[in-house]
This record gives C-alpha cells, structure tokens and sequence, in this order.
C-alpha cells in the first residue's frame, strides 16, 4: 500500500481523511489502507492525539486533516 490511514471509532475527521484519501487514490490507480490504531496501545500513545494520520510510501505526510491537492502532489 502506498497510502495509510490511522483512524479511531467515532472520529470525524477520520471520516472525512478516509473519504479524501479514497478519491484522490481512486483518482491516480494508488493502493491505500485503513488502519484502526484504537486496540494498539502503542500507536495510539504515539499517533493518538494527531489521528487521523496519513502515511504515503511509509513516511507520515499529514495528521488531523488531509489536503487533497497536496496528497496528489505526494503521490505523483
């Protein structure tokens, strides 16, 4: 997967991440994942007041809101 996306239940702007990374994916052909950090105490102590979190190729690249022309740029 070239994009990640750590969420958490009830989360809204989990939801709107997940919704922006999906279209821009869809959009360029580029495999993305969802990633519930809620049962992993270790991501959560590192990512959980940032979430939601978006890796591209591995690397954070933005937490809380997903900008989507900045995403394509990442991934073009």
């Amino acid at each position: 997967m070239r994009v990640e996306v750590l969420t958490k239940p009830g989360c809204h702007l989990c939801e709107d991440a997940v919704a922006i990374v999906a279209s821009v994916c869809a959009e360029l052909g580029v495999a993305w994942s969802e990633r519930d950090i809620s049962g992993d105490p270790d991501a959560m102590h590192t990512y959980g007041e940032q979430i939601p979190v978006t890796f591209v190729d591995g690397r954070q690249h933005d937490f809380w809101r997903v900008d989507p022309a900045r995403l394509r740029k990442a991934l073009g």
